[in-house]
């Protein structure tokens, strides 16, 4: 594989999405993705099998003559400095737990030298946002997921802060005491479906279905989270002092019900910041964990690579 392209791989809960990456552009190769469905309560071996299975297929369209790098964009808790899978009481791929991916899945990769590297999913998407889209004209950003868990990254000039003063422990927010638990239990899928029933007695599957029903229950929940996510948030954004706020995952698609109250509610605190709603969607993970092999910013990364 010639240096400048590197994989880029995309770790979900339900899936694997896989694609070559320029690093010289940060541009995704045409005809290079591919995305394959993981069962994440299989064994180690099956859902080794089927990451393989998207990576060969990317591979298929590449040059095989040197080292393929590959970059993996990984939910925790997992330890990226070592690739070391620390899946625990998280309910999905625990049957990898203690498990080395450099030393596990290279042996089903349709390659004969294999370098991997390893970046928290939300992070690589911060990293990938603010490369391809409209943060890439500003300097501090600060990056939220939103969807069956809380994700954020704080980026400057480009690369994500782990530890340094204007950024919270770790540089992400999830695990952040707030209200009667962690920000992760209030900005997520999970309490989004929660407060609706106990508002409506309705059960629903999802946020989509919420939304859909535009009712008053609906709208009392998308202001509450509104609210609650300003409330937490405000402390560190005056802190950081960030230029523009990126949303992206599946709970962003109705940002129109709960992002003028976060919008109003961060105004009222004195704070003046740009908005986006990120489209890429998974495409910014695959640049972001790309992107590790661009050695400017490897060497900026590599040694805040947080063992979580």
């Amino acid at each position: 594989m010639k240096s400048k392209v590197a994989i880029g791989v995309d770790i979900g809960g339900s899936h694997i999405t896989s694609a070559a990456v320029d690093i010289s552009t940060l541009e995704i190769i045409p005809e290079t993705t591919y995305s394959v469905k993981v069962n994440n309560k299989a064994a180690k071996e099956a859902i080794l099998l089927n990451w393989s299975e998207a990576i060969n297929k990317t591979l298929e369209h590449v040059s095989k003559e040197a080292d393929v790098n590959i970059g993996f964009a990984i939910p925790g808790p997992f330890h990226y400095k070592t690739g070391l899978a620390k899946f625990e009481g998280n309910d999905k791929y625990e049957n990898l737990y203690n498990a080395s991916i450099p030393d596990e899945l290279t042996k089903y990769i349709d390659a004969a030298s294999v370098n991997m590297r390893f970046i928290n999913d939300a992070t690589a998407f911060g990293v990938g946002v603010s490369a391809m889209g409209k943060a890439k004209s500003y300097s501090k950003t600060v990056v939220v997921t939103l969807g069956t868990g809380f994700g954020s990254a704080f980026i400057k000039d480009g690369v994500p802060l782990v530890n340094s003063e204007d950024v919270p422990e770790g540089g992400c927010l999830w695990d952040k005491p707030f209200k009667d638990g962690i920000a992760d239990d209030y900005f997520s899928t999970r309490w989004c479906i929660k407060r609706y029933f106990e508002v409506s007695s309705k059960q629903v599957h999802g946020v989509k279905e919420i939304a859909e029903a535009n009712d008053a229950y609906s709208k009392q929940v998308f202001t509450e989270f509104g609210s609650n996510m300003a409330e937490f948030m405000i402390p560190f954004l005056q802190k950081f002092k960030q230029e523009i706020i990126v949303l992206g995952g599946n709970v962003s698609l109705a940002h129109e019900f709960f992002l003028p109250t976060l919008k109003q509610k961060i105004n009222e605190a004195g704070l003046l910041v740009d908005f986006e709603i990120s489209t890429l969607m998974e495409d910014a993970a695959i640049i972001g964990s790309a992107k590790l092999f661009v050695s400017d910013f490897w060497e900026h990364v590599k040694n805040d690579l947080p063992n979580l």
